[in-house]
């Protein structure tokens, strides 16, 4: 899809950042007929879906997770975090952007929201799709980052491209979404949240 196209139909079809609808929530437990756990108090959080117009092929930013964290080492991610005291869930991804990986919030402009994500962690997290203007520098976190990359925006929106993986989660087979992009290994919440804006973006067509 050309850059303009992209812009076109995120206006149409994702949630005003400030004024989401109250979409259901998807969830870790999607693939497994699993119903979310209910009387469990869930902390907000939100992440950045960067997402790159210019000099190339339209593309995401995502982050992989240094190896030393105590929960998700290793995994990709988009970059996020909890919601802080004071913070709207927009103010909250941008701040983690900025503390991740160094983009500032004047580089983003942030198109809306989309189906929030619900994780075994609880941990609801609301998705947000911002465009990265030109400018910026990525300067990752090393206590937080240990890598950043791209991934065609093509390639994540392409249904053909979306795996369903499974493997063994305490004492169960757990089966998720999985979209490996050449060597980097896409899975999990950040998969599900992909399959989500897929969804949004292109469900009825």
């Amino acid at each position: 899809m050309t850059p303009a196209a992209i812009l076109a139909l995120m206006e149409e079809r994702l949630d005003h950042p400030e004024r989401p609808l109250k979409s259901a929530s998807r969830g870790d437990g999607d693939l497994n007929d699993l119903p979310s756990p209910t009387g469990r108090q869930l902390n907000q959080a939100a992440v950045l879906a960067p997402l790159i117009l210019h000099d190339g092929p339209p593309r995401f930013l995502f982050t992989v997770r240094a190896e030393h964290l105590t929960q998700h080492a290793g995994q990709i991610s988009f970059p996020g975090g909890r919601r802080e005291p004071g913070e709207t869930l927009p103010e909250t991804a941008l701040r983690e952007t900025r503390e991740e990986i160094g983009i500032a919030p004047e580089h983003v402009e942030i198109l809306g929201c989309f189906d929030p994500y619900e994780t075994v962690t609880a941990f609801q997290v609301t998705p947000f799709v911002g465009v990265v203007r030109p400018g910026y520098t990525v300067t990752p976190d090393q206590q937080e980052v240990s890598d950043v990359f791209e991934t065609p925006f093509d390639f994540l929106m392409d249904a053909a491209n979306h795996e369903r993986h499974e493997r063994e989660f305490r004492g169960q087979m757990r089966r998720f979404w999985a979209m490996p992009w050449k060597d980097r290994y896409i899975w999990g919440a950040t998969a599900g949240m992909l399959r989500a804006l897929h969804d949004r973006l292109f469900g009825d067509d």
